[in-house]
């Protein structure tokens, strides 16, 4: 259940940072920015946070449920399945942090301009977020074809 819980935020969660990117792609004009943002901005920060908070319980769930947590914080075992989730969870971590970043300022800013520093932190944290959930992506494939 866990495994199947995880599996739909994270396509959730993807999809979503996809869509976001195409969308940010596709309306090159201000004005339309201005108009679509503010509206659909909102509703995808709350599903995505609680997104990111379902695949981060269901993650933490499977590995306590595989008694997989001890073997991560043994240093002296080396597995490819413990070296990948070690490397997909700190990428989480820093991916937790990029979306309080992003979404910290997404939320303060709906309903006025950005300053230059704002629009570099906001747009930053979404861009790496859109590429570190594809290596995420890749971790997550690594693991489940070994196990």
């Amino acid at each position: 259940m866990l495994f199947h819980l995880h599996l739909f935020a994270a396509i959730a969660w993807i999809g979503g940072s996809v869509f976001l990117f195409v969308l940010g792609v596709s309306i090159r004009n201000k004005m339309d920015q201005k108009k679509v943002y503010p509206i659909i901005g909102p509703i995808f920060g709350y599903f995505e946070i609680v997104m990111l908070i379902v695949l981060v319980t269901t993650g933490i769930g499977m590995i306590v449920n595989n008694g997989l947590i001890q073997s991560l914080f043994d240093t002296t075992l080396h597995h490819e399945v413990i070296n990948s989730l070690r490397i997909k969870l700190l990428l989480v971590v820093f991916i937790v942090f990029l979306t309080i970043i992003h979404t910290y300022i997404a939320f303060k800013t709906i309903h006025k301009e950005r300053t230059p520093r704002e629009n570099f932190f906001s747009r930053g944290a979404s861009m790496l977020i859109f590429i570190l959930n594809l290596v995420v992506l890749h971790y997550a494939i690594t693991i489940r074809d070994i196990l």
